[in-house]
Formats: C-alpha cells, sequence, structure tokens
C-alpha cells in the first residue's frame, strides 16, 4: 500500500487551518476529489474514506468522490483502493493541504497462477456458503440515499429520492425494517403513473444473487479474469444459465469475500430485462457491507384506454403498448453497527415508495453530503428537466411544499 507524503508548504499549511477552522467551526469538512489511473482516466466504484471509523464513500462511474469529516478525523488516515489497483493512503490533514485532490491509482498485475485448485463453480460455491464469515452479520444500520426515476415511453417523467434508515444484517440474511426519514419528488409528468406493489428497496434486496438463494447449479461458471484487490488476489466468475441470463462475482481468492457482483437477465417472451450491479467495501472489523448499488429495469404496459384517446386528440400514432422502465442508485452514506445504539424501528408496509410521505425538510437536503452526481444521474434528470426545461431544485421547491 503506497502512503502519500507532502513537503509542508507554510502558506498551504497557513491556508489549510484556516479553512479547517472555519469548516470546524460548523462541525465539518467536506472531503471531495477524484481518483485516475495512470493515463488519467477515471476509477469508478472506488472505496475512498477512513475505514476505522466506517467514514467513507465509493467513487462515481466518473472517479469523483465526497464525504463529511469532522475535527475529530484530523489524524485519521484516508484510505483509498479500488479493484485492480495498488490502494493508497493519506492523512486528513494532508489531503486538506493538498491542492490538487487528484488521486492517482497504479494498476496491479495479480500473481495468481492461471491454474486455479478449484473449478470456478466450487469457488462461488464456497464464496456463498463463507457469506455469514465475510459480510457485517451482526444488526446494523444503513443510512441509505436511495433514488429512483419513472420512465415512460422511454423518457424519465419522474424522480423521488429518500433518504432511509435500513436495519439489515447483510446479505446472508434479509434486510430487517427501514424507516423513511426524508423524502423529496420532483413535478409529475408520467401519463401511466404506474406504482410498484413495495418500496423499490425491497426489489434491491430480492434482485440480489447472494440474497435470494441463487441456484449454482442452474448457471455455467467460468473464470474470466484475475484482478487484484486490497493486497489479495481476485478472481472474476461468470455464471451463463440457458436463457442467456448471467451473473458475475468478483471473489477474493483468499477470503472468498465477494467484493462486487453484476447481474443481467431478460425474459425475452415477456420483453422484460433487468441490469443490476452491487458494490461492497470492508467495515472496520474487516467485513463487507453495501456501499453503492445502480439498476434498470425495462418492460412495458398495455395502453390504458383514456391514453389512446389522448393519443387520438393528438394526432398521434396509437401505440398497442407502452415501454416504461424503472431507473435506481442507492448509495450507503453511513453504518451504524454499535447494536446499543441501533433504533428499532422499522416499516415494512407493502406499497409503492412514492406512498411514504415524511414531512418535507428542505434544511436536511441542504446539509445532507450528496455525492457527485454521475453520468446516470445526468442522463435521468436531464430527460426529466427537458420535458418542459424546469430545473429539478425548481421542481423540488414546488412539488414539495407543504
Amino acid at each position: 500500500m503506497r502512503k502519500l507524503f507532502f513537503k509542508p508548504n507554510i502558506w498551504l499549511v497557513c491556508i489549510a487551518v484556516f479553512q479547517s477552522f472555519f469548516l470546524f467551526s460548523q462541525g465539518q469538512i467536506k472531503i471531495e476529489g477524484v481518483v485516475v489511473d495512470q493515463f488519467d482516466y477515471p476509477i469508478p466504484y472506488t472505496s475512498v474514506g477512513i475505514v476505522k471509523k466506517n467514514i467513507g464513500a465509493s467513487s462515481t462511474e466518473e472517479g469523483s468522490f465526497s464525504f463529511y469529516v469532522t475535527n475529530n478525523e484530523l489524524l485519521d488516515i484516508i484510505e483509498i483502493s479500488s479493484i485492480g489497483f495498488e490502494p493508497i493512503e493519506i492523512s486528513v490533514t494532508d489531503f486538506i493541504a493538498q491542492k490538487q485532490k487528484r488521486f492517482v491509482l497504479i494498476e496491479k498485475v495479480t500473481a495468481l497462477n492461471e491454474v486455479l485448485l478449484e473449478s470456478p463453480k466450487a469457488i462461488v460455491k464456497k464464496a456463498l456458503k463463507k457469506l455469514k464469515d465475510n459480510t457485517v452479520r451482526n444488526k446494523h444500520k444503513l443510512g441509505v440515499l436511495y433514488r429512483r426515476w419513472s420512465v415512460e415511453d422511454n423518457t424519465c417523467r419522474f424522480f423521488i429520492e429518500q433518504y432511509i434508515d435500513v436495519i439489515d444484517r447483510g446479505p446472508s440474511s434479509y434486510i430487517k425494517g427501514f424507516d423513511v426519514l426524508h423524502s423529496r419528488t420532483s413535478a409529475d409528468y408520467r401519463f401511466l403513473k404506474n406504482k410498484q406493489d413495495r418500496h423499490a428497496l425491497e426489489f434491491m434486496e430480492l434482485n440480489n444473487p447472494m440474497r435470494n438463494g441463487l441456484t449454482i447449479n442452474a448457471y455455467s461458471w467460468k473464470k474470466i479474469e484475475n484482478t487484484f484487490y486490497e493486497n489479495e488476489d481476485i478472481v472474476v466468475i461468470k455464471g451463463t444459465n440457458k436463457k442467456g441470463n448471467y451473473i458475475t462475482f468478483y471473489i477474493g481468492y483468499d477470503t472468498f469475500k465477494i467484493y462486487k457482483v453484476e447481474k443481467n437477465s431478460t425474459a425475452i417472451d415477456v420483453g422484460k430485462s433487468l441490469t443490476a450491479l452491487y458494490i461492497y467495501k470492508n467495515n472496520r472489523q474487516n467485513k463487507l457491507y453495501l456501499s453503492y448499488h445502480k439498476r434498470q429495469w425495462d418492460g412495458y404496459v398495455k395502453t390504458p384506454d383514456q391514453v389512446k384517446k389522448a393519443m387520438i386528440r393528438a394526432n398521434k400514432k396509437v401505440k398497442e403498448y407502452i415501454p416504461v422502465a424503472y431507473r435506481h442508485e442507492a448509495y450507503v452514506l453511513y453504518l451504524e453497527d454499535n447494536s446499543k445504539l441501533l433504533n428499532s424501528k422499522k416499516q415494512y408496509i407493502r406499497k409503492d415508495m412514492s406512498l411514504f410521505r415524511p414531512p418535507y425538510k428542505q434544511q436536511f437536503w441542504d446539509n445532507l453530503s450528496l455525492p457527485p452526481e454521475t453520468k446516470f444521474y445526468k442522463k435521468n434528470i436531464g430527460e426529466l428537466e427537458g420535458l418542459f426545461g424546469v430545473p429539478v431544485d425548481t421542481q423540488f421547491k414546488y412539488s414539495n411544499s407543504n
């Protein structure tokens, strides 16, 4: 692991101390930057944070990251690590003093022998069996920022964003409950207004191959790549079933930890498909917990009669079916693993996430450490704003006023 040290510059240090003093008075210091490789390409889903305190974030697809620390973390070490690269460390103080917050990770060539001692199928089986040992299994709380975009006729027409406390026991179990603390929505430009029969958080759980009881024998498994992560060789194994659907696991060869999961499934006969990504990171006990999730479900609905009539009145061609989709993005902003501090309050009411309506508090959203905007986020918000040229912040203002 490389450690970054910087020769002190008195003016830089003075400026940093002044900035720190100002930020400390507000109780928070924003840690933000970008992670790239030696060719200056961004590195997505990099783990950045103070592991011993469960503070940090995953970088976006563009390599950018942001989170908050306080004056209590001044002497702590920020660790930056990503699959396939040598990790680096930098103190919080040095991070603040650094002018260009651009961090270069060096690609690591794995030393793993091409000849595996165990078959890919056996490795997957063992990794799933060791989930209880390798993940945070005790009851813990995840602070989740959950986003869902509703798409109709190939255009995003509604956006909902929620901050949720999730009580969990890790991927070897099921979510024990959740509490939607804050919620805000865009203007609603949908004409179908479909609703899911449960909170989207539950679908995030149900679509996770590590949670829903994967039938290993239904897939043909093969190793597709060797790589490296946090001083461990990683085996990338892809399973494909008879329908062509696949699941890819990034598994530690020594620990059998599953650091990353990719899923793609298509039901050709009914015109529906799903792609999903799950990223896991280590906590202070070196156990994995969910850090980032993204997925998209595509399908269609039969065009309602009232919509057909509206198409006729608008001199548009009547469609028998309308393509629809849900696009999701979830960030775990914090982990609380002290069972004595956990709130046992939970909700498991089966209803669409838009029907959870806690009081709207603009101050909360103004002070929340929102992650950098990803290409995925910008694409969806761009479609939404493009419908009538109204910025999403303006939509938030008028759609959520009490």
